[in-house]
């Protein structure tokens, strides 16, 4: 195995991706990873700008005067956009790149460390111990929740209160800490990660709200005996890697009497607001500028990660999904949104049934009554729960706002016109069922 740093413009996002079969340039091959990875490829790249790095090393070929990417092609694709938005294969994904890039601390890298293989076959076993499943313990093994449960714990990632913004905020309001002066963020909440933990500093968590356990001048003096700790370097990530090396750091602090101890406990917990963003000076008796309007919703499907993986099955359905959520906007395609719903909600529905053997179907069958039989599977198989399932029943019958006729007059009728917010209604109230259906 070789390591070595490559010229990003000398890396070739591979036209040959499993993901996608062989298509005709590199250029195809972002395209094809933005269309149809669009949130996952929106979300790797602002986790990239946040990080100000990438974790792992593309596995890489040196093929002619170009080094193809193997594995780690969505990296590579983020990387090469990120370093020139106009390679995007829209205006919009250049934009994006564009906002995104302004984000970026410090000097854009030019060049990233790869994996380089040149052997073929190393290539394909690197490939399939990585992408294959677990095979028996041979491949990469997944965490299971409970693994994912231990992680989040002990390192404090993927908890809604900023533990350490707030500690932070309340010790330069208390002038313990310079207005400038910045905790390191992900130190701080790894130290903090379980209650008990936190309630040795004093502290506590509930409700998504911070609270003091203690007298405030004790509980502020030990936190800022740890911020100082850790904005010096004192004590780093090796410091606090796991719970022992946690709770070794606190027994110093604790045989140094810097802890509250238990004659410091309050009679009632005092909460902690979390800091406001910085508000515009305004003079007394002057209106404060209005928040301004949120944009107006342009595609039919939300701009969200509904989970849905590509399969043999539903890579048509996927297609029609992603032009709906990315490509066709109202005011410019109502026609096409209405016609591409209406194909999408029934080629769902046949996809569901044929996947799930669903019995009493007939050939003839209406769409509403297939969605009707589908519906009932659905809650008899415990995937949706009754106050899901009454809200849908509407939909198969006369009620023009969830009536397949009404889907119908959108495809068929010269004299029915689409209305964006009438169809923006349906899918909202019908996009569970459809993940469902794509899903199976």
């Amino acid at each position: 195995m070789k390591i070595q740093s490559i010229e990003l413009k000398d890396l070739l996002v591979n036209r040959a991706n499993d993901r996608h079969g062989e298509v005709v340039d590199e250029s195809a091959a972002i395209e094809w990873l933005l269309t149809h990875r669009s949130n996952h490829m929106r979300n790797l790249a602002k986790d990239v700008v946040a990080s100000g790095e990438i974790f792992e090393p593309p596995l890489v070929r040196k093929e002619n005067e170009h080094y193809v990417v193997y594995d780690g092609n969505r990296r590579t694709t983020v990387l090469k956009l990120l370093a020139n938005p106009q390679l995007s294969p829209s205006q919009d994904w250049a934009k994006f790149f564009t906002d995104l890039r302004a984000n970026w601390e410090g000097d854009f890298p030019s060049k990233i460390q790869c994996q380089i293989e040149q052997d073929r076959e190393r290539l394909d076993e690197i490939l399939y111990r990585r992408h294959t499943g677990q095979q028996s313990g041979v491949g990469q093994s997944q965490w299971d929740a409970p693994a994912k449960t231990n992680f989040e714990r002990r390192t404090g990632k993927n908890t809604r209160l900023d533990i350490a913004e707030v500690v932070e905020d309340m010790l330069i309001k208390s002038g313990r800490l310079r207005d400038g002066e910045r905790i390191p963020r992900s130190n701080m909440k790894r130290l903090f990660s379980a209650e008990h933990l936190r309630n040795r500093a004093g502290i506590t968590v509930e409700k998504n709200k911070l609270r003091l356990t203690h007298k405030e001048d004790k509980v502020l003096s030990a936190l800022e005996r740890i911020a100082r700790d850790l904005i010096s370097k004192k004590k780093t990530l090796d410091d606090l890697w796991d719970n022992d090396a946690k709770r070794k750091y606190l027994d110093e602090l604790d045989r140094e009497r810097i802890l509250p101890t238990v004659e410091d406990a309050l009679k009632e917990k005092k909460p902690i607001d979390a800091p406001k963003p910085a508000q515009p000076e305004n003079g007394k008796g002057t209106p404060q500028p209005r928040a301004p309007q949120p944009e107006k919703r342009k595609t039919l499907i939300r701009d969200i990660d509904y989970g849905i993986q590509q399969t043999h099955v539903n890579k048509r359905a996927l297609d029609i999904f992603y032009e709906l959520q990315h490509k066709l906007k109202f005011d410019d395609h109502d026609n096409a949104i209405a016609v591409l719903f209406r194909v999408l909600l029934e080629i769902g529905i046949e996809q569901y049934i044929e996947q799930k053997k669903v019995g009493d179907v007939h050939k003839g069958d209406k769409l509403s009554n297939k969605f009707r039989k589908v519906l009932a599977h659905m809650f008899d198989n415990g995937l949706i729960e009754d106050k899901y399932q009454a809200a849908l029943r509407k939909f198969e019958k006369s009620e023009i706002l969830f009536s397949t006729s009404t889907l119908h007059s959108y495809v068929h009728s010269a004299d029915f016109f689409p209305s964006d917010q009438h169809l923006k209604s349906m899918w909202d109230t019908l996009d569970k069922f459809v993940v469902i259906c794509l899903k199976s």
